[in-house]
């Protein structure tokens, strides 16, 4: 069977010739023993020795994985942990034990995935033949690591891997070492998926365990990982997808702690798309975690401005009606409704303007077409030497939106209308040429405004009020 599809019921199936390994020196006779009461136990027989004695078996996994590559004994021991671990999580402190302070237990586990990864990195063109991934050891490796990292003790600083301190001449693998070899294969496995169906799954999983860590947080972001978050934020369908999209939008609200993080999401996409779940999502768990996350966001950079121009005073008015049995959801709703309202009193009519346009969100909202805006406003276009012009024509040259292209003519030529010197601002600024393009566009609506703009550009201020949308 390809490793691959391998699941862990069918690799617990084997049996294993631990004596073998006595006879070679590769576990001890005490070790030998603990496997024979341990391995093909039932699952109550197992969970008390673990009760019991849980340190020494976690001793005598780790051992393996360090003295043994075979691997088919490597993922049957992987197998063994992982079962343990997800009949109880909270049985991964047991690899912090105390009277385990001078085993190193993450370097087994980070050694059986990174091998295959640095391998595969430096010798893909001797090995692209002869070497096949094991998908299952990466996976299970990742899975147990991230769990064994969420846990570990943190009330000392300085402290790495089992009671080492930074400080430690010892050449055990630190804490940074982990995590940094883990936010290395998971973006690896966002970018190149080892495994067509498993590997980003299973990469988001860890994610959004392991980001609950400040450090990974900086480590995710310094990988440039954020941008590859983005674009698995889609409505979802089927209960698999369900999942992957919740764990993603966990990912970005633990990121919305993280001001570096959050100063990339401002250059992305990511609240549109956040938005677009919650209109299409009824999982309660998904909608909290989008609007934990624009609660966050709301008092950070234009995002509260951008919420505005997105309707999500309006979408959260909707939620509000609909029937939630989670509390700290309808605890988010009201405050994100209230920061909402807050944002709106603050922001002048201009300011939601100008991040719409900075944003290229452009659409008819009631201030393109409202004379008052204009004549109020049209001296604020002269701000950072005609910034909010300059893209506005820049839309005019990139943008594939036909709303957008249309909006923009709209406002250039209610530019020219409002501003004394705006026909030679434009004309200085290279519109025109911009503009005429437009008048043969496939789109009604575009050409309409590109025409009237073309118009005002030739007959100036005098005339142009003349010419009425």
């Amino acid at each position: 069977m390809d490793r691959a599809e391998l699941t862990t019921e069918q690799v617990l199936k084997r049996d294993i010739p631990w004596e073998t390994y006595l006879s070679t020196k590769l576990i001890t006779g005490t070790g030998l023993q603990l496997l024979r009461r341990y391995d093909k136990r039932s699952e109550s027989q197992r969970a008390a020795l673990l009760d019991e004695d849980g340190p020494t078996y976690v001793q005598v996994f780790v051992n393996i994985l360090r003295n043994i590559v075979k691997d088919e004994t490597i993922e049957y021991v992987l197998a063994l942990i992982d079962e343990m671990l997800t009949a109880n999580p909270k049985r991964a402190r047991l690899f912090h034990d105390k009277s385990l302070s001078n085993e190193d237990n993450y370097e087994p586990f980070l050694k059986s995935f990174l091998l295959y990864i640095y391998q595969f990195t430096f010798l893909i063109h001797f090995f692209r033949l002869l070497w096949k991934t094991n998908w299952f050891i990466q996976e299970k490796s990742c899975k147990i690591l991230s769990l064994i990292v969420s846990v570990r003790p943190t009330s000392q600083n300085g402290i790495v891997s089992n009671g080492e301190t930074s400080h430690s001449k010892s050449t055990f693998t630190t804490i940074d070492d982990v995590l940094k070899g883990l936010v290395e294969w998971l973006c690896s496995q966002l970018k190149s998926p080892s495994h067509p169906s498993c590997a980003v799954p299973t990469a988001i999983n860890c994610l959004a365990t392991l980001l609950r860590e400040p450090s990974v947080r900086a480590s995710f972001v310094q990988a440039d990982g954020v941008k590859l978050l983005i674009p698995l934020i889609s409505p979802a369908s089927t209960q698999q997808s369900i999942q992957l999209l919740y764990e993603t939008c966990l990912c970005i609200w633990l990121l919305s702690y993280y001001d570096a993080a959050v100063d990339y999401l401002s250059t992305t996409r990511v609240l549109p798309r956040l938005v677009d779940v919650i209109k299409g999502s009824s999982k309660e768990k998904v909608v909290r975690v989008v609007i934990l996350t624009f609660r966050n966001l709301l008092s950070k950079g234009a995002f509260g401005a951008q919420m505005v121009d997105l309707g999500l005073p309006q979408l959260v008015q909707s939620l509000k009606a609909q029937a939630w049995s989670d509390e700290d959801l309808l605890d988010a709703l009201n405050q994100l409704e209230e920061g909402l309202k807050d944002n709106i009193k603050r922001l002048s009519s201009f300011d939601k303007y100008k991040q719409e346009v900075l944003l290229g969100h452009l659409d008819w909202s009631p201030m393109h077409k409202d004379p008052y805006f204009w004549r109020e406003n049209i001296k604020n276009f002269e701000e950072n030497d005609f910034q909010i012009l300059r893209v506005l024509i820049t839309i005019l040259d990139t943008s594939n939106d036909p709303t957008a292209l249309a909006v923009a003519c709209h406002d250039v030529s209610q530019f020219i209308q409002y501003h004394p010197s705006g026909r030679i601002i434009l004309s200085d600024l290279k519109a025109k040429e911009r503009v005429m393009k437009l008048m043969n566009h496939e789109n009604a609506e575009v050409t309409k405004n590109a025409l009237l703009c073309v118009q005002r550009l030739f007959l100036g201020t005098k005339y142009a009020s003349f010419l009425q949308t």
